[in-house]
């Protein structure tokens, strides 16, 4: 019965307007709205995919259109005590996606044309793209009296998809600085420009006129613009964790501690309150379910093309300490796969040290350390071939009980009824495979773990075990536990107050498994 009093959770709504007429729940944004207002003429924010961009971005239209009723009892309602009326020309380019430079044009000129069916068509020379905007939102200040708002959501969709093919992006890349090039000449007739995007193109390739653009993504005041806060979710969604707690039999601190765990954790600035992921969070609780909700809604093509153009390995993806010019940087400038990781959402600040002006990076939470392993897995098993979810399963069993005898023995069998990708007659492949089963089944891993003797092939912490690792391919078990014991690599993690057990494994490269192991408390 209480659950039938909640307000509906919007899942899958980006439209405010919606969201108030069906009476679903609304977390107060409004309030950056006046922020924004105080700030500057012309925003820019990014923010990853399905972060409520396009809700904010519907939230403003709803607002600079003087839909007073809409607000009522919110932030906005309480401050504002004009509510004018302004021509609001808004542009999602999401629907540009994977289009080639002609179908992109046919596209611009269709969002183009909805806008002069209200202003009417400009004179006859004005044919190209530029020369239509130019002269839309000329025309809707003469004839409302009032300057235009526009409004850009995801601006760089039509890119992201071609960010990988050079000849490609250029091309789409001058059609889109030319539809928006007269943005700053029309600046007499604009009130508010508002442009959102995952990434961050630099303004010299897209906004080469928007010089006075203010970046508002990094900034402590912004912080919470998207995403829902710990502090919001405790506060006005409290009676949806307590529905998610009677519908587990567990107590409202119980669920929230799990929710932070698997899509809380995100910072984009520092100091930020913790920020969830607000589409992985509406689906739990709507669902009363922990799933990878934002990877199972997509990964994007351009991110997995980058992985494999910056050859990203499983072990790298773990926590940097790095300046904001070498994650915050333009896509097209990037030295590294760190700026587009950050940027969409995979990579977020953790720390900040202000002496030496440095962030430390790190995976957000569970969700995304699990998907993004998992993006990776083909690299190094054919998940066409994958039968073994039941294997998965009864080795997170045996890790739980920490018999890695038993979880040696699945693995080895998993490995034998599975092809195996190319280039794999090297030791390294291995290790990465087993860092990302490992890391998939939950357990802390790390890689080349220095000592001072050498490097430990492979570190694996369970919560109760330490287990160190030495990998060998086509030798022997003895071989590796003996480099073991030479090299004395337990004296290293003996302040660590866990048990440490000693795993030697020698995998066999013309089966593509394990051909046996040894393991000594």
């Amino acid at each position: 019965m209480e659950t039938m009093r909640l307000k509906r959770l919007p899942v899958g709504i980006q439209t405010y307007s919606e969201i108030v007429e069906r009476d679903c729940l609304y977390v107060d944004k409004t309030e950056y709205i006046v922020k924004m207002m105080n700030l500057c003429k012309y925003i820019f924010l990014s923010r990853p995919r399905r972060f409520g961009k396009s809700l904010l971005v519907s939230t403003l239209q709803a607002y600079f259109e003087g839909r007073k009723e809409l607000f009522k009892g919110l932030y906005i309602d309480r401050v504002e005590k004009e509510w004018k009326v302004y021509p609001v020309l808004r542009f999602d380019m999401s629907t540009a996606k994977h289009e080639g430079p002609e179908e992109l044009r046919t596209e611009l000129a269709g969002k183009l044309s909805k806008y002069e069916e209200i202003y009417g068509k400009g004179l006859p020379e004005e044919v190209n793209l530029n020369q239509r905007l130019q002269g839309l939102i000329e025309r809707a200040h003469a004839q409302t009296g009032q300057k235009v708002v526009v409004l850009i959501d995801e601006y760089d969709a039509p890119l992201l998809d071609v960010a990988h093919k050079k000849e490609q992006m250029e091309q789409l890349r001058h059609i889109m600085r030319n539809f928006y090039s007269p943005l700053k000449y029309s600046d007499p007739h604009i009130q508010f420009l508002f442009i959102t995007g995952i990434t961050k193109f630099s303004q010299l390739s897209i906004f080469s006129e928007l010089n006075n653009l203010k970046n508002i993504s990094m900034l402590p005041d912004f912080a919470a613009v998207c995403g829902i806060s710990v502090e919001e979710v405790q506060t006005q969604m409290a009676d949806y964790l307590d529905d998610f707690a009677r519908a587990k039999k567990k107590s409202r601190e119980e669920i929230l501690d799990s929710l932070k765990r698997q899509y809380d954790g995100y910072h984009f600035t520092w100091p930020s309150p913790d920020i969830f992921n607000p589409f992985s969070l509406l689906n739990a609780l709507q669902d009363h379910m922990f799933k990878s909700y934002w990877f199972e809604s997509g990964t994007p093509t351009f991110l997995i093309e980058k992985l494999k153009e910056y050859q990203v390995l499983p072990s790298m993806l773990k926590s940097t300490m790095t300046a904001a010019s070498d994650f915050d940087a333009p896509t097209e400038n990037m030295s590294s796969i760190m700026p587009l990781l950050y940027q969409a959402g995979y990579f977020t600040i953790k720390e900040y040290e202000e002496l030496s002006d440095l962030y430390l990076l790190d995976l957000p939470n569970n969700e995304i350390r699990i998907g993004l392993i998992q993006s990776l897995l083909p690299n190094y098993v054919q998940r066409a071939a994958y039968k073994g979810n039941t294997t998965v399963g009864l080795m997170y069993m045996a890790l739980l009980k920490d018999d890695l005898d038993e979880m040696l023995r699945l693995l080895q069998t998993y490995l034998q009824t599975i092809p195996q990708c190319d280039n794999t007659n090297y030791e390294g492949h291995y290790q990465q495979l087993l860092y990302v089963i490992f890391s998939l089944l939950g357990r802390y891993v790390d890689v080349e773990v220095r000592t001072s003797n050498g490097r430990v092939d492979m570190v694996m912490n369970s919560g109760k075990v330490l287990y160190l690792f030495e990998l060998k391919l086509n030798k022997s078990v003895e071989t590796a536990m003996k480099q073991i014991n030479l090299k004395d690599y337990p004296a290293r993690f003996a302040l660590s107050g866990l048990p440490i057990i000693k795993v030697g494994i020698n995998f066999d490269m013309e089966r593509h498994t394990i051909e046996d192991w040894k393991i000594e408390g």
